[in-house]
């Protein structure tokens, strides 16, 4: 059944065009996912396509019984309502049922003794069993407990944006229409929520159409991409791995046309340079081809960023020391007695729940906070920039030219030239018109690159990276990644984003309930071993202390373990880890020699030390394989 069809739909805001004269169809239980630079359209087209915009020329239309679905950014929501009635809003039949069972049981809880109340809870349970309306109640239940949707008493205006944004994804999963429209659905959700979004999604025969960063989620979830380039739309059957391979094949193939047709013209050129006489119709011919040729216009490639920016300064052996440093908000206890040294030219990724002290600790590093108790040690040759998920330093006020100038109006880049402000923001795809406006009238994205493009010329020795890829559109992301590699420094990143993380950093520390542990692999190596074993051992649950986790060692990373560096700090890390491991063992061993305890506690000790056994094991074989990788 088709669903949609966009029409030659053109926008433009001021003198800029967005796009022109895009065209595509879309079917049912199709999943489409756009992409493209920030600041190239992509939202907007959503918000058309959802009718919440009017396109300057041509139309969508969309099937007359196809239900759309549309969840911006921004969700507007009625801030006098419930979660529990924005949820249940659907006016289908079972919606209403389950809406009215769910008041009911709130009902019953706020007056246990009223039993009017517990009389319609009753009906109401007996008409959830005729009509079915079970199953859709327990499906509801599943989505908010994964979105960590508690409170579904509390007014929406009392709520914070990422929470907003959470009840808004429920209600469109709670009771999917036709087509779904999703825009930036991973932004505020941690990485396990994520994981849980793209199983959900692809269990739905709903067709999708989304804008997201998170490649993962795209080459999983989405079968055709839509990529918005120059204006332009090129349309890819397959995930985002199958897309970047055309496009490779693409511009390869382009860039053979180009040079082919660049020799013919210097052949052209140097004819015409003769002086030969243009009196035959032969010669004239040629001389008319070599016009049209030089006169024909050439397929323009879209802007490439550049991240062509200052080199870090020299770091010394100090880096950054965290001493048994504890801190706690609104009396909840995020970390105690944390421990922690960060090394010259380390990698850490920093991942858990939402609200569980990733951007705290972040904060404490960067010196914005101080410890409740413990102390943070920062070394002499330390530079430090931070770019924070909300863009503080940001003044919206500003015009882009002169935000960029108070940092540095003079730039000196890795390769020793002289390069103006207005010539990095030129690379940084900011032309000469966009340097002139305000900050406050750039696209979310665009700000986002903005404020990285002035982390990176404080040229720091060590980044702290919160959510960096919120707002940042892929191929940007492809290109800080490759910048990373490079890039000499002490990387401290915290992120939902399973794909950034995998390529950026090459340990973690894992913050779960004021448990604070490391691993010493990528985030799909921790994520497949938290799906063998979901708790650490018994000795690695005090809170705040800052120690390897224990699951199987090898293999750590989804890179190629190719960098001597990042082997020898493995190494490093596994040796450290193995003496907790031996520690451990011979701690195990001397308590069940003494036999002293009852019998589960014996017993919990001797599983205990199974599982010791099992990671120490484990650990070692990781340890010779690293050591004889260091040798070739």
């Amino acid at each position: 059944m088709h669903l949609l069809s966009v029409e030659s739909v053109s926008k433009q805001f001021d003198d800029r065009a967005l796009f022109t004269a895009l065209s595509f169809g879309m079917e049912r239980g199709e999943r489409i996912g756009v992409i493209g630079v920030n600041g190239s359209g992509k939202s907007t087209l959503l918000r058309i396509i959802a009718g919440a915009e009017t396109p300057d020329t041509g139309r969508v239309s969309i099937n007359g019984s196809v239900r759309v679905a549309y969840l911006g950014q921004n969700p507007q929501m009625d801030g006098d309502k419930t979660v529990l009635e924005h949820l249940f809003a659907g006016e289908g039949e079972r919606m209403q049922l389950v809406r009215n069972y769910e008041a009911a049981v709130l009902a019953v809880q706020q007056h246990p003794d009223d039993q009017a109340a517990l009389l319609r809870l009753g009906e109401l349970s007996e008409r959830m069993e005729l009509t079915g309306a079970w199953e859709t109640e327990r499906h509801a239940k599943t989505i908010l407990s994964q979105l960590g949707i508690v409170d579904t008493d509390a007014l929406l205006r009392n709520l914070s944006g990422g929470q907003r944004r959470r009840v808004a994804l429920a209600a469109a999963l709670i009771d999917p229409a036709d087509l779904l429209i999703l825009d930036e659905p991973t932004n505020h959700l941690d990485a396990d929520t994520v994981a849980w979004l793209e199983t959900e999604l692809t269990r739905t025969p709903t067709a999708l159409l989304l804008v997201t960063h998170d490649r993962y989620f795209l080459d999983r979830v989405v079968k055709r991409i839509l990529a918005l380039e120059g204006g332009k739309l090129w349309d890819s059957q397959g995930g985002y791995s199958e897309y970047v391979r055309r496009r490779a094949e693409r511009v390869e193939a382009q860039a053979t046309v180009d040079q082919r047709r660049s020799s013919i013209l210097r052949k052209e050129l140097a004819w015409m340079l003769q002086g030969a006489q243009a009196r035959s119709t032969k010669q004239k011919a040629r001389i008319q081809r070599f016009e049209t040729m030089r006169d024909e216009p050439t397929a323009k490639s879209a802007a490439a960023l550049s991240m062509t920016v200052p080199s870090a300064q020299r770091l010394g052996k100090r880096v950054i020391e965290l001493k048994h440093v504890a801190k706690s908000f609104g009396g909840r206890q995020l970390f105690d007695d944390l421990t922690l040294t960060l090394e010259r030219g380390e990698r850490l990724g920093i991942v858990g729940p939402n609200a569980s002290g990733k951007t705290t600790l972040l904060n404490m590093l960067a010196g914005r906070l101080t410890p409740d108790a413990g102390e943070v040690v920062v070394g002499e040759t330390v530079r430090l920039a931070y770019y924070d998920q909300e863009s503080t330093a940001l003044n919206l006020d500003q015009r882009v030219i002169e935000y960029l100038e108070d940092e540095a109006p003079l730039v000196q880049t890795a390769d020793g030239s002289i390069v103006t402000a207005a010539q990095m923001l030129e690379r940084f795809l900011f032309d000469a018109k966009a340097q002139y406006a305000r900050v406050g009238t750039l696209s979310g994205g665009e700000r986002r690159r903005l404020y990285l493009l002035r982390t990176l010329l404080f040229a720091p020795n060590v980044l702290l990276l919160d959510e960096p890829t919120n707002d940042l559109d892929v191929e940007t992301l492809a290109i800080l990644e490759d910048y990373l590699d490079d890039w000499a420094g002490t990387l401290i990143v915290a992120s939902h984003d399973r794909y950034f993380l995998d390529r950026t950093v090459d340990h973690l520390l894992t913050f779960d309930h004021g448990v604070v542990v490391t691993f010493p692999g990528s985030y799909t190596t921790y994520a497949e071993a938290r799906q063998g074993r979901k708790q650490p051992l018994a000795d690695e649950r005090r809170p705040g202390l800052a120690r390897s986790a224990p699951s199987k060692a090898a293999p750590m990373s989804s890179k190629p373990r190719t960098s001597s560096f990042k082997a020898k700090r493995e190494l490093d890390i596994l040796e450290a880890r193995i003496a907790e491991l031996e520690a451990t063992q011979a701690r195990l061993n001397a308590r069940l020699a003494e036999g002293s305890g009852d019998y589960q506690e014996l017993e919990q000790m001797s599983n205990e030390l199974v599982e010791t056994n099992t990671v120490l094991e484990d650990a070692m074989e990781r340890w010779v394989e690293l050591s004889e990788l260091m040798l070739t």
